[in-house]
């Protein structure tokens, strides 16, 4: 399902990534311990009285002009740099978070942002405007500035609300309205058919792959990193099967994403893998793997979707017998954590192996669905601890009484025990590679969780 997006939109040095930290949580750190996922972030989840929504950072509105002379504030640059950014965030957020300073008060800038936004909102048959915009008055740490926060009426966005992002305080007033805000959360709708997308830094060849998978001319293929600003859905049938390929903006790091539309693409690559059952992750052979490779890499495993790595380009490079082995081995080590995801070196420009990426991909979505009785599972945890007994920690020993799958889509196991503190992660991941070893669940993450049996 969805989730509601929100968007930070403001002026540089209001306090945007703090805020975002705050309300993105320990969130920030789920993937962050795994070697090779270190990224820097635009975009995280969250959590508020039950409702799961993703944040964006959109990035400061700079008067600035690339290191040159400033821009000033009333020019044409600046205005139509300020109505870039409040017109993506109007288009694609369900909600707009607006930030401004107390410690400085309005400024020229916040007139501007705060009249654009206005302007953009689209107003309602029930005389409501949409989307929603939360006037946000940052570093109001004390009674003082919380009091002045007042003057901030005058931008006539209703009501601001007056926060600290440093120390967390009015943060919950505001979430508690921001989620009261969110659109309805529409029913589960089955959908048919599996949702393959495409994703992979600029320039990696995406939209040559979706025209071959397609047969078509259905996307704009173009040698411009960030040429495909949407994403692009197009529906085919394979082998009798309807398949949706979902292709996508090209991810770049956060240095390198403009503010505006290339920003607001990646924020559409991210909600295409979530939408997604199966991504396929394009490498560019030429310039092999990247760092911004394995955090693509990460944001893929932190959704928990199937994966295919496709080196593209292999037309490109020069081989003798050696050149797959060793790209094959820097690939694995790039993206160590997750060794369970099948390569396959393709050429989107000649058509070499483009032929084997569907049935690969959607060999992975059947892994993907795949239930093993509890007798299956607990044959294989049994025989993990006769090969190799869990570590006792502290004096104490763990136990595994039993495990059972309680979900596919993706692989999700309990596995009771006596004390869940005393499950290493090093251990989950042994048992994690015996249950591949002897079920396969190519391509897929699995989910192991530990629970104490008197646990309710």
């Amino acid at each position: 399902m969805p989730k509601p997006v929100v968007a930070l939109v403001g002026r540089p040095n209001v306090g945007k990534s703090s805020l975002f930290n705050r309300l993105a949580g320990e969130r920030l750190a789920i993937v962050d311990d795994t070697p090779g996922t270190t990224r820097d972030r635009i975009f995280a989840e969250s959590e508020w009285n039950g409702r799961n929504f993703a944040i964006i950072d959109t990035g400061g509105i700079d008067p600035g002009h690339g290191g040159r002379t400033p821009l000033s504030i009333g020019s044409a640059d600046f205005i139509a740099e300020i109505r870039l950014q409040a017109q993506v965030a109007i288009r694609d957020a369900d909600v707009v978070l607006f930030v401004t300073d107390g410690e400085t008060g309005v400024t020229e800038p916040d007139r501007e942002v705060a009249e654009i936004l206005r302007r953009s909102q689209k107003k309602l048959e029930d005389g409501t405007f949409w989307p929603p915009i939360f006037l946000v008055v940052n570093k109001c740490e004390s009674e003082e500035r919380r009091n002045a926060a007042a003057e901030f009426y005058e931008l006539g966005l209703g009501d601001p609300y007056p926060v600290s992002a440093l120390h967390g305080t009015g943060t919950g007033d505001l979430l508690d309205d921001l989620v009261a805000a969110f659109p309805p959360q529409p029913e589960e709708e089955e959908s048919e058919g599996v949702k393959i997308a495409i994703a992979g830094k600029p320039n990696a060849g995406k939209s040559s792959l979706l025209n071959q998978l397609a047969g078509a001319e259905r996307a704009i293929v173009s040698a411009i990193p960030g040429t495909t600003r949407d994403a692009i859905d197009t529906l085919i049938e394979f082998d009798g099967l309807p398949v949706t390929l979902i292709d996508t903006a090209g991810i770049r790091k956060r240095g390198k994403i403009d503010p505006g539309v290339e920003k607001y693409s990646v924020l559409r690559a991210f909600k295409a893998i979530e939408r997604a059952d199966v991504v396929l992750l394009v490498i560019d052979a030429e310039t092999g793997i990247t760092a911004q490779d394995a955090h693509i890499a990460g944001y893929i495993l932190e959704a928990w979707k199937s994966c295919v790595v496709l080196v593209n380009k292999w037309d490109a490079i020069e081989k003798d017998n050696l050149t797959m082995e060793d790209y094959t081995r820097k690939i694995r080590q790039g993206l160590n954590f997750m060794d369970y995801v099948p390569l396959l070196f393709i050429s989107a420009k000649t058509g070499q192996r483009v032929d084997k990426v569907l049935p690969l991909a959607l060999q992975v979505q059947e892994e993907r669905l795949v239930r093993l009785t509890t007798s299956q599972l607990n044959q294989v945890l049994q025989n993990a601890q006769d090969v190799h007994p869990a570590p006792s920690r502290a004096g104490r020993q763990m136990k595994i009484y039993y495990g059972t799958q309680v979900r596919s889509d993706p692989p999700t196991f309990m596995v009771f025990v006596n004390d869940p503190r005393l499950m290493h992660f090093s251990y989950m991941r042994y048992l994690e590679n015996r249950i591949r070893d002897k079920y396969g669940f190519i391509g897929t993450p699995i989910r192991i969780v530990a629970k104490g049996r008197r646990e309710k």
